[in-house]
């Protein structure tokens, strides 16, 4: 029902007056990755996929597969050997970056622990006792 004389109360707009409503409803859908588009294939699979093997663990794995594949090859034209060097400059820079990383961490962790040994206490005694087991037990990846 609108006002008698509505007309008379125009309504006037600033710059950077407007509505500030905006929508806050989760996209559901894209939580796992933007890149999956529906012409792109089935969300729920690539997500199982990926679940799986990262895009990344499944790219490395190809990558040393075709790498050893090509090195045993008799003769490459000079394309793929130009192809075949690129790769193996990507991957080379691709595990550096890796390596960098666990070197980063690494050196994170131990500052950490010994900033914590400092300080002592039960807290370092509670550490000792769940790291020792971990690090005395090379042979398992748990």
């Amino acid at each position: 029902m609108y006002p008698s004389l509505w007309f008379w109360a125009p309504e006037f707009r600033l710059p950077w007056s407007g509505p500030v409503s905006q929508n806050i409803e989760p996209k559901t859908d894209a939580w796992f990755s933007d890149l999956i588009t529906p012409e792109s294939g089935h969300a729920e699979i690539e997500r199982k996929a990926f679940a799986v093997a990262s895009y990344g663990k499944q790219l490395g794995l190809l990558t040393e597969v075709l790498i050893e594949v090509a090195e045993q090859a008799k003769a490459l034209s000079p394309d793929a050997s130009h192809s075949l060097e690129r790769l193996r400059e990507i991957k080379a820079s691709i595990d550096e970056i890796k390596e960098s990383a666990y070197r980063s961490h690494v050196s994170q962790l131990t500052s950490e622990v010994q900033a914590l040994r400092a300080r002592g206490g039960a807290e370092y005694e509670q550490l000792s006792q769940s790291l020792l087991p971990l690090l005395a037990n090379k042979g398992s990846g748990a």
